[in-house]
């Protein structure tokens, strides 16, 4: 799953190919994802693993990184 969700960030939100991202990268506090971006983000999760995240959970904090990302998936998932 880190490995979707990252590859979704670097196709999606990545101007050119030279910055390296990780799992552990702040996504929206660093500047990568903001808050319209975030909401592509979320439909993108809710189809990709057929779930529902509330707005309220898909907070700023929740979607900082790659690894908070699949916390919060795997959360709905029933993990």
């Amino acid at each position: 799953m880190k490995d979707i969700v990252l590859k979704y960030v670097i196709d999606e939100y990545l101007e050119d190919d030279s910055e390296t991202i990780t799992y552990d990268t702040p996504l929206i506090s660093g500047g990568i994802v903001d808050s319209f971006s975030m909401v592509s983000l979320k439909r993108f999760l809710e189809n990709k693993y057929n779930i529902s995240i509330p707005d309220a959970d898909a907070s700023p904090e929740a979607f900082d990184t790659v690894n908070k990302i699949c916390t919060l998936v795997d959360r709905f998932l029933g993990k």
